[in-house]
């Protein structure tokens, strides 16, 4: 179960409405994220906080509202809505230097909130986990994506380990977050499985 599921309304047609403002809502989340951007001189990766808004999406919403809401934002880039890194819009967007990363964010959304559907988000040892291997899928799609625009020799310098520290520091932050919420919930007495 997963934060969105605890809150999922049991009548259809308003599980459906739910559904897709959580959808629509991750994608705005994921945008707005991804406006908090610092170019770097050496890569065409910029830093942003896309990263973490994927993986709190795919953690949140659980797999498959977190693989449509990636599918959606993809989409919404492409054609033409400024929600790319730096309000950068556009298929020729999702087909340059940072393509893979951008497309490698469904499955890592999908996978995170499948891991979370399955308990992993509960304790701040398995959060983590399941956040770092999300956050090896984007780098296993954005890597060789990349590779094609500044060649094999410049890979590591300019697509990962500039960004180490970082992604390390918001798995963190996310990992604290995670299991306090599902206490916080608890403690309020909301029904949830064990």
């Amino acid at each position: 179960m997963t934060y969105a599921a605890v809150f999922r309304p049991a009548e259809k047609p308003y599980a459906i409405v739910y559904d897709l403002v959580c959808i629509l809502g991750g994608t705005l989340f994921i945008a707005l994220s991804a406006q908090a951007s610092i170019s770097l001189p050496f890569s065409p990766v910029p830093i942003t906080g896309q990263t973490l808004a994927v993986l709190l999406v795919g953690v949140l919403l659980g797999s498959h509202r977190a693989g449509l809401c990636l599918l959606t934002y993809l989409a919404e880039g492409s054609i033409g809505l400024p929600v790319f890194a730096g309000g950068k819009a556009g298929i020729a967007h999702l087909l340059g230097p940072t393509g893979g990363y951008l497309l490698g964010f469904v499955p890592a959304a999908f996978l995170v909130g499948w891991l979370a559907e399955r308990g992993w988000d509960r304790r701040a040892t398995s959060a983590f986990a399941a956040m770092l291997v999300g956050n090896m899928v984007i780098y296993i799609f954005g890597l060789p994506w990349l590779a094609c625009f500044v060649g094999m020799e410049r890979v590591m310098v300019a697509g990962l380990l500039p960004f180490i520290p970082g992604d390390l520091a918001k798995i963190v932050l996310a990992t604290a977050m995670l299991p306090w919420g599902w206490k916080l919930l608890k403690r309020a007495g909301v029904d949830m499985p064990t």
